[in-house]
């Protein structure tokens, strides 16, 4: 396994830095992974920082692409391996968003698909983005799906870390991340890793 250094950074120079690194490359399509890590403050931190670059940004979550209740919960409502197995709409996030963002694409994306809270579809109008635009999805269990993300960002948590910051009543999905941190292993493979377990003071992980 390769030697791991772990290198100090603030929040906000952590979504300057990624910045850069989108703005670098021909990127349009972010994946910002993380249970527990608050994924979507730093997917909101950086789609700010691309947009006086000139970069149009649409902001996704996958809370917003869940299936519907009656196939999340088939299993129960605190099955953790339904949550890890049904509960994102892969199909729906790469066939709205992904797949129109990307090169050869219709330029059309929905911002959000479905209301986990109505249990209905969001009827939302599909959004026409511009050529350089960035598409930034937050969430967890993101990875490994094979989605046609350009970009790989995974906020990585101790055990520990996860439980703590996780609410109490999601504890029961505890088995999931940890399947997910077995089987997957984001942290092997993302382009950039960022230990999270103080959001105060995370760490790039950088491979030797």
């Amino acid at each position: 396994m390769p030697e791991r250094r772990y290198r100090p950074i603030s929040p906000d120079l952590l979504a300057r830095e990624l910045t850069e690194a989108i703005l670098a490359g021909p990127i349009s399509r972010v994946a910002i992974d993380g249970a527990g890590a608050a994924p979507g403050t730093l997917a909101d931190a950086v789609a700010e920082l691309l947009r006086p670059h000139g970069r149009e940004t649409l902001r996704v979550s996958t809370k917003d692409f869940l299936r519907a209740a009656s196939l999340r919960y088939e299993r129960g409502k605190r099955d953790p391996d339904a949550r890890y197995d049904d509960w994102l709409d892969i199909g729906g996030l790469r066939r709205e968003v992904l797949d129109p963002a990307g090169p050869g694409g219709s330029g059309l994306a929905l911002p959000a698909l479905w209301d986990a809270e109505r249990d209905r579809a969001t009827r939302l109008d599909r959004v026409r983005l511009r050529p350089g635009a960035v598409v930034l999805v937050d969430g967890e269990l993101l990875l490994g799906h094979g989605l046609p993300f350009d970009f790989t960002v995974h906020l990585l948590l101790s055990p520990g870390a996860l439980a703590r910051h996780l609410p109490a009543a999601e504890h029961w999905a505890l088995p999931a991340f940890e399947r997910y941190a077995d089987e997957v292993a984001p942290g092997e493979f993302a382009d950039v890793v960022v230990r999270m377990d103080d959001p105060r003071h995370p760490a790039l992980i950088e491979r030797a």
